[in-house]
């Protein structure tokens, strides 16, 4: 593996053998707009003999990201409504994204994201942005959880989350620290135990929610890099989005699911897709979703069942899409229920 390079744009994905030459000029297309990056971890995990491999999916530009829906929107979960100041989205009373960082070690072509990371992102916070984002967290007796996220938190030296950790220490209100990463999965080498330190180097309780939406990205590697956080007292819980040609399946995400629980990682959510531009190739539809997971019941155990949840678009929060917040209002549309008790309609139409 340490002989594999880092693909970071089109000519790195035909030397790997991930693109045919011919596809360059249209896939130069794509990357003039959406970032590129895949870890020798990612690059060595793609089956190429396999036309419709669930790893290439998800990491492997394609031209279809060049079609945008009506319904898509740069900002699909609506972060800009909810960001009092830049890097913190306060969306819900008692906890806060903190976004200290917009690249990744990967880039994943259904990323909600797409339109904030990458080399032409948002970027990372410099030292007053990051301050400013301490004193607003600080300012708000109710922040019970800060969320790092982005871009991927754990791209950062130890060093750097450290600060950040120390700086959240002297918060007393905040309580907890959870970091959303794929690096365990895409880089586990990185997993070591600095970085760990680095991760407990304050009071507050510490989980690491981890992204996968395949059972085979949950290799080996990623797995004893998961121990190395769980074994130092670090809780890991699971996210993964339902995707269409990657775990639209009951038995593999039966697999999934039973791989997170195997490796001590507690299934959470399972995220209906986004409508991020250029991503309809991946969604399927609510009630698609809905008999995938119903599937899972009797399957699997109780400890392996996610939380089927659907990111209301506009920044409403979260809708359990099988729960009575979502219902059919037969056009082939939803009306889902916010936590507040607002309704909205979903796909949303140009007025919503």
């Amino acid at each position: 593996m340490n002989a594999v390079k880092p693909v970071k744009n089109v000519d790195d994905l035909v030397k790997a053998g991930l693109a045919a030459p011919a596809d360059r000029a249209a896939l130069e297309a794509v990357a003039a707009r959406y970032a590129i990056a895949l870890t020798p971890a990612i690059t060595t995990l793609i089956d190429r003999n396999h036309p419709n491999d669930p790893i290439a999916r998800q990491f492997v530009p394609d031209t279809a990201e060049l079609i945008v829906a009506p319904e898509e929107r740069a900002d699909p979960i609506g972060d800009h409504a909810h960001s009092p100041v830049e890097g913190i989205v306060h969306r819900y009373p008692d906890r806060v994204l903190l976004k200290a960082v917009h690249v990744c070690p990967v880039y994943c072509r259904f990323c909600f994201r797409r339109e904030m990371v990458g080399p032409q992102g948002l970027g990372t916070l410099d030292a007053a942005a990051m301050e400013a984002a301490f004193d607003y967290i600080r300012s708000h007796q109710e922040i019970w959880e800060v969320i790092l996220t982005g871009g991927d938190p754990l791209v950062l030296s130890p060093r750097r989350l450290r600060e950040i950790m120390e700086a959240l220490a002297d918060i007393s209100h905040v309580k907890i620290v959870r970091f959303h990463t794929r690096v365990p999965v895409v880089d586990p080498e990185k997993i070591d135990a600095a970085l760990i330190a680095a991760l407990k180097a304050s009071s507050k309780t510490v989980y690491v929610a981890l992204h996968a939406n395949h059972v085979r990205e949950l290799t080996a590697e990623a797995r004893a890099a998961c121990a190395r956080l769980i074994d130092a007292g670090i809780a890991m819980v699971s996210q993964s989005v339902l995707l269409k040609g990657v775990n639209d399946d009951p038995a593999i995400l039966a697999e999934l699911m039973k791989a997170f629980v195997e490796t001590r990682v507690k299934p959470y959510y399972l995220h209906h897709p986004d409508l991020a531009p250029g991503t309809s190739h991946f969604r399927l539809t609510i009630e698609e979703g809905q008999r995938i997971v119903a599937a899972l019941r009797g399957r699997i155990s109780g400890l392996c069942q996610p939380t089927y949840i659907l990111d209301i678009p506009g920044g409403h929060g979260k809708a359990v899409v099988s729960g009575s917040s979502i219902r059919p209002t037969g056009d082939g549309c939803y009306s889902v229920s916010d936590y507040r008790g607002g309704e909205h309609c979903y796909p949303p139409t140009d007025e919503a």
